[in-house]
């Protein structure tokens, strides 16, 4: 998706298919630094950064998997990743679209900074959507990997990780990406278009 006014575009452009972008190139904006954010900004920065530090570990937790080690380390490892995903990053999620989603979506509105396939769809839509499918794919990995451990039939374990570990990578790759969206482009543009006021409420 491509879109209109002060070059935010969080998706896909119209390059070639066989050399398309990496979704971390896209034109954005001037990135701000950190310490010119507003405080509720860092705040969500530095919560991000945790999240960071999770993903790292649950991304190595995989490739321990997929070497072949399968314990109770391993069981606690992902333990640990599925509850901190319900604990601290769902209730983030959802304070980002009480608080900051939506006056920067209608900024955007307001600024006609919006998808070149609609003007009621913007950027916030993309992170609104990444949100829901974060939900769905940490349920059907945590699902998954549950399911792994309950079958006794080889094969059919076989089948089952392998859904678990390729749900796992996808769910990897989406929070990077969404962290990454959120930090570089959405919380510069807040940033830059509200008023210290805006901001000043979210605390």
């Amino acid at each position: 998706m491509t879109m209109q006014n002060d070059e935010i575009n969080i998706g896909e452009n119209e390059l070639s298919p066989f050399s398309p972008p990496s979704a971390y190139d896209a034109p954005k904006e001037e990135e701000i630094a950190y310490e010119d954010m507003h405080p509720f900004l860092q705040k969500l920065i530095d919560e991000h950064k945790l999240y960071s530090d999770k993903i790292t570990d649950f991304e190595e937790t995989i490739n321990l998997i997929e070497s072949g080690k399968i314990d109770k380390e391993i069981d606690k490892r992902l333990r640990d990743f599925f509850k901190f995903m319900d604990d601290e990053v769902l209730p983030h999620n959802r304070e980002e679209e009480k608080t900051i989603f939506p006056i920067v979506s209608q900024k955007m509105n307001e600024e006609g900074i919006h998808s070149k396939g609609g003007e009621d769809f913007n950027s916030i839509d993309v992170l609104e959507d990444e949100h829901t499918k974060i939900i769905q794919l940490v349920a059907i990995t945590f699902n998954m990997f549950g399911l792994f451990v309950r079958i006794p039939d080889e094969r059919s374990r076989i089948i089952i990780l392998d859904v678990a570990l390729t749900q796992a990578r996808e769910l990897i790759e989406l929070l990077k990406l969404h962290i990454y969206r959120e930090d570089t482009i959405i919380f510069s543009f807040a940033q830059r278009h509200l008023t210290k006021e805006m901001l000043d409420s979210f605390l």
